[in-house]
């Protein structure tokens, strides 16, 4: 127990509820995902909701089974109370960061922008931040600011809304029997995490490019965890699951099937090193420019370097030098140069690289 993460939970109750509902075709939120979500992640020792409760009668009891601590904000006066909840939870996280040594996790569940100098600050104490809300209705400074961010819309265990009347509550009284709320679960119709437009070939480049700069930052072996982390302050939202795989260590193997990493045993069991290939589908990249280089500079007649990937792209269509860990194709042309595949000179004639063979 002593390894695991403590863990401080708080809830801008309104503001997740609200947009869950909102952005999710009128469902009702569900706080299992989140809890489950972060259960694997270490032990929850502190859950706190911040709420004016007489809103969110239903949800009062699931969050009470759930052994949140519910914080009531009465509103009264417009948009001072929803001040109100947020400077409560500001100053109760960070009163628990100074009482509370063993905490050293905070996650903030909203999507208020309000909350990012709150990020800052407890980042600056050393806590690790976490932070949830719902896509649609997060605020694009929120998530850069947390060491990992979760979108609700994407967590494991939840369910696309069904078509449904939303649950009466006093603002949406007038509503709740109307056929146009029906629907928008069609034009949400999987939410953002669930198809969010990624490819495993992305994946591929991210991956990559991630450890060619950890390896070219010489500071040891990069091993998996560490490459996780990595991608992580990439990205904040970075999740395996949103590829199809359930662990990362699935989507490791997958790649080094794919050649794109390889891996090798490291300092700790399931943690393995994982490297760039030094050769295979390297040397192959390099042969098929060299090839390239030689048909169109037939007689030994330079080829310049712009136009050149299209043309390489032509002879294998699934081409891309991301892949192999370079940042352009420049440097990957520069790495062919480096061990002889091709001749690359700067030309300042025409203003350009120009390749030969």
């Amino acid at each position: 127990m002593d390894q695991e993460d403590r863990i401080a939970l708080f809830l801008d109750y309104e503001n997740l509820a609200l947009g869950a509902r909102d952005h999710r075709g009128g469902a009702d939120f569900d706080f299992r995902p989140i809890a489950d979500a972060l259960a694997e992640r270490g032990r929850v020792v502190v859950r706190r909701a911040y709420a004016d409760w007489s809103y969110f009668d239903e949800d009062r009891r699931m969050l009470t089974r759930s052994h949140v601590e519910l914080i009531e904000i009465p509103q009264r006066m417009g948009a001072s109370r929803k001040n109100a909840a947020d400077i409560k939870m500001a100053v109760d996280a960070i009163e628990l960061a100074f009482e509370r040594d063993y905490i050293s996790t905070f996650v903030i569940c909203s999507g208020d922008s309000d909350f990012t100098p709150l990020v800052h600050k407890l980042r600056e104490l050393n806590k690790r931040v976490i932070g949830v809300g719902v896509e649609g209705s997060t605020s694009a400074l929120l998530p850069p600011a947390c060491d990992e961010f979760l979108y609700y819309d994407r967590l494991e265990g939840l369910d696309i809304p069904p078509t449904r009347s939303q649950r009466a509550r006093p603002s949406r009284q007038t509503g709740a029997d109307q056929r146009p709320p029906e629907p928008e679960p069609e034009v949400d119709r999987r939410p953002a995490g669930e198809e969010p437009g990624r490819d495993v070939d992305t994946l591929a480049v991210l991956v990559a490019q991630t450890v060619a700069g950890l390896q070219g930052s010489a500071n040891g072996e990069v091993t998996a965890s560490r490459l996780k982390r990595t991608l992580l302050r990439k990205d904040p939202t970075f999740s395996e699951s949103d590829y199809g795989f359930r662990t990362f260590g699935e989507l490791l193997r997958h790649l080094a099937e794919r050649t794109v990493i390889e891996l090798a045993e490291g300092p700790a069991k399931g943690d393995p090193e994982v490297s760039l290939p030094e050769h295979g589908d390297r040397e192959v990249a390099f042969g098929l420019l060299r090839g390239v280089v030689a048909d169109l500079g037939s007689g030994g007649n330079p080829v310049a370097l712009s136009g050149l990937k299209n043309q390489v792209r032509r002879a294998r269509p699934d081409f891309s030098e991301k892949k192999l860990g370079y940042r352009s194709f420049l440097q990957f042309c520069k790495a062919a140069a480096t061990v002889g595949a091709v001749d690359l000179r700067w030309s300042p004639e025409a203003d350009d690289y120009l390749l030969t063979t």
